[in-house]
């Protein structure tokens, strides 16, 4: 049993269910953290599992986020049938169903980030007619104990687009791509990353990304969280392990999470203008995420690991500013091809903005709605958003020799700039403000305000620290 069942209606699921005789019903959902959750039932039982598609379940929600207070924590996941797919890992049988979260009152959880997300969209969209696609490049290392000396050993960090068998996790990668594929979520392509490293107890750590076709935010923050549930089941298959994180040391490449944007209107890509350059859409939306960058990172580079990727450089952003090329920009334009002649309908979102501060441990759908207020207030502050775009860029002359503000330097800096910029976020009720005012909370708690220092003055604890969020997120 593989691939991906199209359900419209909970009666398909149980034909489904009865003719493959599978097992397990999982109820799966997305939380605070970003893993995938499961809560499994006896699939045989068939007026159970029809009482569960049309009512859901109850569960703890203070336990899956930290905004929910635990005397009021009973909320319901709802699954959502059109969002069905065979869990390739089981040994038995297994369908899972993708849930959404309600309140007591069966409407979509305020809290839930999703349903932020969704807001953000609505927003952007009833007050500019644009609507958002992203892609993400999903960064990660493949951790393996050796037992012996590596055949063919690469030098450090000089793993960018290795083949076999100096990348020797290419069957491993390759693999997930055809899974990921199977299960319905569509890949732009993976290869091996620039990050290898082989540790003083011979374990090997190196380092892939995964590319995916430009989707909705929603569908690309779904996306995000299941494909890193597919990665680490497969790499357990094979007896490795997989790390998000941000950073796993100091001298080596970390996982970073580019997301890469394109604007529709009217279903054509506002982006590039009639000369096939950049136009002033486009730019009003760089401002707009220029102007928010810092308080951005709240939602997309959420620990302290976070920021030793920015303070650590290995082609990492730490200057607010955009670029036409520069990797070391906060924002950069990717090559457009073109040298193509195509119709621009044809072209869709070929053209892209890449904003390359997020990591994997970010809150996706959180990050999104982030990016989705930041890009409505460019679109509709004009004159501040196109000022940033020709203050900030670094190839202009009068930016050549300006120093640029830079990202924050831990989470409670970060916390800083969500506390200044929280009305913009939490106008028309987007972000609620609880939810807020936990963000905040969360990032102060780390008490990281002198991580730069700590990073010469304690290198023994930054290493700690970095063990800690090896499998975090």
């Amino acid at each position: 049993m593989q691939g991906k069942p199209n359900f419209t209606e909970n009666e398909e699921v149980l034909r489904f269910i009865s003719e493959k005789n599978v097992k397990i019903l999982n109820l799966c959902h997305i939380p605070e953290d970003g893993r995938l959750k499961t809560l499994s039932f006896y699939a045989a039982d068939r007026d159970k599992v029809e009482e569960i598609l049309e009512f859901g379940e109850r569960v703890d929600g203070s336990n899956l986020f930290s905004f929910i207070d635990p005397d009021q924590s009973d909320i319901y996941i709802k699954p959502q049938v059109n969002k069905a797919f065979i869990n390739p890992f089981s040994a038995m049988p297994t369908l899972n169903i993708l849930c959404e979260y309600l309140d007591e009152n069966g409407k979509p959880l305020p809290m839930a980030p999703k349903n932020v997300l969704a807001k953000a969209e609505e927003k952007l969209y009833s007050s500019t007619g644009v609507t958002l696609k992203a892609l993400a490049e999903l960064e990660f290392y493949i951790i393996a104990k050796q037992e012996g000396e590596t055949l063919f050993p690469n030098n450090s960090d000089k793993n960018y687009h290795e083949s076999s068998p100096f990348a020797m996790f290419e069957n491993l990668r390759n693999e997930i791509l055809v899974t990921l594929a199977e299960m319905g979520i569509s890949t732009k392509y993976g290869h091996s990353e620039v990050g290898y490293r082989i540790s003083k107890d011979n374990t090997l750590f190196e380092q892939h990304e995964i590319e995916f076709t430009p989707q909705s935010l929603g569908k690309t923050a779904e996306n995000v969280a299941i494909s890193k549930w597919v990665i680490r089941n497969i790499c357990l298959k094979h007896g490795v392990a997989a790390s998000f994180s941000p950073k796993i040391s100091l001298e080596h490449a970390g996982n970073g999470m580019h997301i890469h944007l394109c604007a529709l209107k009217n279903n054509k890509n506002i982006l590039v203008n009639d000369k096939a350059a950049l136009s002033v859409e486009a730019k009003k939306i760089i401002g707009g995420l220029l102007r928010f960058s810092r308080s951005l990172t709240a939602f997309g580079n959420p620990t302290p690991v976070s920021h030793i990727r920015f303070i650590a450089h290995k082609e990492s952003p730490m200057q607010i500013c955009w670029s036409a090329r520069n990797r070391l920009a906060l924002i950069r334009i990717p090559l457009w091809w073109n040298f193509k002649k195509e119709k621009r309908e044809k072209r869709s979102c070929r053209e892209t903005i890449e904003f390359r501060a997020p990591d994997p441990l970010a809150n996706t759908y959180l990050l999104f709605a982030g990016i989705a207020t930041a890009t409505t207030y460019g679109l509709r502050n004009t004159k501040e958003a196109l000022r940033l775009a020709r203050d900030l860029h670094i190839e202009k002359s009068n930016a050549k020799n300006k120093k640029f503000e830079s990202l924050p330097r831990s989470c409670s800096e970060s916390a800083d700039n969500l506390k200044k910029d929280r009305k913009f976020y939490e106008a028309d009720n987007v972000f609620p403000k609880k939810l807020i005012d936990k963000t905040i909370e969360k990032l102060k708690a780390y008490n990281d305000k002198n991580l730069r220092e700590n990073l010469n003055k304690k290198p023994k604890d930054i290493e700690k620290m970095l063990k800690n969020y090896l499998h975090y997120g």
